[in-house]
């Protein structure tokens, strides 16, 4: 079918919101229900011409008494679904009165079987009955998707009953998809508030989708193969591999098969994916997709897939799933823990307001090992995930497990206002655990923030894209793997650091005269005792020595603490008070993996000639990873030309000498 037929109905289905929903619902509640009509009239559509046979095999059953009808009728239907109510969509149009309309209309969608059932309440579309009745309107949206000008049937429309002439041509599940597709995304950008909740701009799914394809094509074989999605919203991403990967198959001479998983917490998103995979002809797929949240219900614990693409919630809080997982200090899902060589655990939970990582986590906890190809992943996350967390968080010991690991082959920086949700930048996670001979021991970072084209109107925030020529740039440069302006290579130690705490000693000057208050101690005498101590203490003890002198007081360690803030000051003249530091002077400092001689020589290089007396406290280190873009790519600011400046600035003058004579004329006027 041509795109200008595809339009066409797009258009038709389109106008209807327009035609029967305007004065009943606002703009933005259109798709709760066009989008399940949508899905009813072409389930309804696939389904007329064995009706007859349904209704014969529930008639047989209902007198043998069986009770688990559903495989059968299915079986009558051929599909995957099937419908057993005695009613199409087409009869229930000459229904004239409302309440007749809406008792058929019920019982016609009480007849479908139970994956569309599911389908039909994350939709909540029964709720919309109600609605449509008082306004009078559902009997005019199922005349206009029953049209004889619209066709949603796998079978084409002839002129006459000779069947010579096509009047309109018949609707593949390639077809029907591609339909639904687009009315998603015009529903979407229509909203523009929430399509970026669960939905990613087609071309940065196509970059994600080339990214886990096309560098391992030449070794794709004659097989099986899968694809998953952990956050698969509306389910465009494993769409758009699974064409993809038909593609670099077909090129090659090569027959594989592609089997489909997702899971989506969102219900009616989740109907949305479930619906598109039914439309499509995938009944198997469909039930690939599971509900409920990745993180505290995995609905694929025990899979293991060749290709995961993702674009998780960032910025989001998972409390709800910490506290299922029965909260966040006692979580031990082992894709979010590991263990070092030496034992140690590894917790890699973040912070509850931002689970993005887990969701990379996840991907990585279902990579396969015993194939050639191993596992792919391209996940799509904003910069907290590179950057946020010091050493020993969550979010760093993620990073470091990922990276010590060597599964991470590049991240690439995209362009701001990529998305339709938020203008902030993002970045692509590049994932394998069987990584090229070149990328051993290394992560490629690509500074794409440039690599733009304008869009001709703004969706939401999204105002710019990535077109088919600049996917194909970022391809190469992936691919080549080369130095340049915009592609750094690092080896995995060079993106890590000891975090460790630096110490400075506590030195204090000694003022015996100074008053100590009354109430410093409970009994009178104590202070007298107190005091003739320390008058006699600095008459034979240094006064810029406080171990010295503490000790000639022969006081006991809590009377000297008590006493202490009182009759001392900090002066970095005076000796260091042994084994205590000074916490003001404290500092953290982060030392490269790979400095030559390691810490005990960065200590000695970059910190002791500048203070000698310093020391590192050793039961602080901890390894972290992190790293920031900005570091390694900066952009100089352009700068403008100097004459164009001062044009600029004359011509300002000129403006506001203008408006002061104008302001000053009128006034003239109102005085004459």
């Amino acid at each position: 079918m041509d795109n200008q037929v595809q339009n066409a109905i797009v258009n038709f289905i389109w106008g209807i919101a327009d035609d029967c929903l305007r004065d009943v619902y606002t703009r933005g509640k259109y798709r709760d229900v066009i989008l399940p009509m949508t899905v009813i009239r072409r389930l309804d559509a696939m389904l007329e011409d064995t009706k007859p046979a349904v209704l014969e095999m529930k008639k047989k059953m209902d007198e043998a008494g069986i009770t688990n009808q559903w495989p059968a009728l299915c079986n009558a239907a051929g599909q995957a679904f099937c419908n057993a109510s005695p009613f199409s969509l087409r009869d229930l149009t000459s229904r004239a009165k409302k309440q007749t309309l809406k008792t058929d209309f019920e019982a016609y969608l009480d007849g479908f079987s139970p994956n569309v059932q599911e389908i039909l309440d994350k939709f909540k579309f029964r709720n919309q009955i109600d609605t449509m009745i008082e306004a009078d309107v559902l009997g005019a949206v199922i005349e206009k998707f029953v049209s004889p000008t619209m066709n949603l049937s796998p079978k084409p429309v002839y002129t006459d009953d000779s069947m010579q002439i096509i009047k309109l041509p018949a609707l593949d599940n390639h077809d029907m998809g591609t339909i639904y597709e687009e009315l998603l995304r015009k529903f979407n950008e229509d909203n523009n508030e929430e399509a970026g909740e669960f939905w990613t701009p087609r071309d940065v799914v196509d970059l994600m989708a080339d990214l886990i394809i096309v560098p391992i094509a030449d070794k794709i074989m004659d097989a099986t193969y899968s694809c998953y999605d952990g956050a698969c919203g509306t389910g465009g991403m494993l769409t758009v591999a699974q064409d993809r990967l038909y593609t670099v198959a077909k090129r090659r001479g090569k027959n594989v098969s592609i089997h489909l998983f997702g899971q989506e917490v969102q219900p009616e998103t989740y109907a949305t994916c479930k619906a598109d995979m039914l439309l499509k002809g995938d009944g198997e797929q469909a039930e690939h997709i599971a509900y409920g949240s990745t993180l505290s219900a995995d609905g694929h614990a025990a899979r293991q897939f060749d290709f995961m693409l993702a674009n998780p919630p960032y910025g989001k809080s998972w409390k709800i799933d910490a506290e299922k997982m029965g909260g966040k200090k006692n979580i031990l899902d082992s894709r979010f823990n590991a263990y070092l060589e030496d034992g140690t655990q590894l917790s890699m939970i973040p912070r509850t307001s931002d689970g993005q990582l887990l969701f990379l986590l996840n991907n990585v906890a279902k990579m396969k090992h015993d194939t050639p190809l191993g596992s792919r992943i391209a996940e799509v996350h904003n910069g907290s995930s590179i950057f946020t967390g010091d050493a020993g968080s969550g979010e760093s010991n993620a990073r470091r497990y990922l990276i010590e690991n060597d599964l991470v082959e590049a991240i690439i920086a995209l362009p701001e206002n990529m998305f339709y949700n938020t203008s902030i930048g993002t970045y692509i996670w590049v994932l394998s655990n069987k990584k090229e001979s070149r990328r051993v021991g290394k992560v490629q970072l690509i500074d794409a923030t440039l690599m733009k084209k304008p869009i001709r109107k703004n969706m939401g925030k999204k105002n710019c894209e990535l077109t088919s020529e600049i996917r194909k740039e970022i391809m190469r440069i992936f691919m080549d793997m080369e130095e340049s302006d915009v592609s750094r290579v690092f080896s995995n130690e060079e993106l890590g650091y000891w975090s460790v705490t630096v110490e400075r000693p506590l030195r204090l000057r000694i003022y015996p005269d100074r008053r100590i208050p009354g109430d410093v101690f409970k009994k009178a005498e104590e202070l007298e005792f107190v005091i003739d101590a320390i008058k006699k203490a600095s008459e034979v003890a240094p006064l810029d020595d406080w171990d010295s002198f503490s000790k000639a007081t022969k006081l006991k360690k809590a009377q000297l603490n008590k006493i202490r803030p009182y009759i001392t000051d900090k002066d970095r003249c005076a000796k260091p008070v042994k084994g205590v530091a000074d916490t003001e002077l404290r500092e953290s400092e982060q030392i490269p993996l790979d400095y030559p001689g390691g810490i005990d020589r960065y200590i000695e290089t970059e910190i002791l000639p500048y203070a000698s007396d310093a020391w590192v406290d050793m039961k602080t280190k901890k390894i972290g990873y992190g790293f920031s873009f900005n570091k390694f790519f900066y952009h100089t600011p352009e700068r403008r030309n100097v004459n164009q400046i001062l044009k600029e600035l004359k011509q300002l003058e000129e403006l506001g000498d203008a408006m002061t004579e104008e302001i000053v004329g009128g006034l003239t006027d109102d005085i004459k």
